[in-house]
């Protein structure tokens, strides 16, 4: 496995900064540490000099006791350690999210969908007929452009709580995917494969035509939007702390933006629900 180190050398502003893959065997905090440490001595850096370092949430990082930072703490006290700033997005955000019992069961009911579909190459094979059929119908009637890209046959995908922006993700494809996926449904219920299938289809079609689940997924989707491209921003190569101040508060107004027009959010979702 390969670990991607960012080196930035400062003196008042930022003069340098390169990048270097280390490649190592496990991820022990203890081996990281040593192949960090042989990376700086070949770029002729030294461990005393170090002001700052800054990784993932995991352990064997952070850990107070034999984390990473903590051993190279023990080499170098002024090294102040900065949690990476998208994963401490994601921290906050996913306990806001479940916080709200509706949030919570939405993603729950979505990934049990794209479970259901997708466990079944039959009814994962029918999602991808189902789409071209629909795309090739969009195309006839102008509803969707053409071009290289467009049009692609996609998948299903599963929300994930390691990754945050895998939920925007998810959101995405089941708003492209709304109609296939109602359809496949309908036909694994015609089909009536199992009791098991037939009530697990029959549920989830129950759900995805709820008016609570059509405006979950695209007041989410809204948030989420907003908060992906936040997530992105902040593990850009060249950003600095000012500018990220800026981004947040960029954020939190078109957050409050979205707030003050729910009405239109309000007023689609009932269309689509019609």
């Amino acid at each position: 496995m390969a670990v991607v180190l960012r080196f930035v050398d400062t003196e008042g502003f930022l003069r340098e900064r390169f990048f270097a893959i280390v490649h190592v065997t496990d991820t022990i905090a203890a081996t990281l540490k040593k192949e960090i440490s042989d990376v700086i001595g070949r770029y002729d850096l030294h461990i005393n000099n170090m002001r700052g370092h800054g990784y993932d949430g995991a352990t064997n990082m952070r850990g107070s006791w034999n984390g990473l930072q903590t051993l190279f703490l023990k080499d170098c006290s002024c090294a102040y350690y900065v949690h990476c700033s998208a994963h401490r997005l994601q921290l906050a955000l996913i306990p806001a999210a479940e916080k709200e019992v509706s949030i919570w069961l939405f993603f729950l009911k979505l990934n049990s969908i794209c479970n259901l579909i997708n466990a079944s190459p039959k009814w994962h094979g029918e999602l991808h007929s189902v789409q071209r059929i629909e795309v090739a119908d969009m195309v006839a009637t102008g509803e969707r452009d053409t071009g290289r890209g467009c049009n692609q046959i996609e998948n299903l995908l599963r929300p994930g709580k390691t990754r945050w922006s895998s939920n925007f993700d998810s959101l995405c494809s089941m708003i492209d995917m709304y109609s296939s996926v109602i359809t496949v449904l309908e036909n694994m219920v015609n089909d009536g494969a199992s009791n098991s299938i037939w009530s697990e289809a029959s549920g989830a079609l129950i759900m995805m035509k709820s008016f609570d689940f059509i405006f979950i997924l695209h007041l989410m989707h809204k948030i989420m939007g907003i908060t992906n491209l936040l997530c992105r921003v902040l593990q850009e190569k060249s950003l600095d702390i000012l500018s990220a101040i800026d981004y947040v508060s960029t954020s939190k107004t078109l957050l409050l933006s979205l707030r003050e027009g729910l009405d239109l959010l309000l007023s689609h979702v009932k269309e689509v629900n019609m």
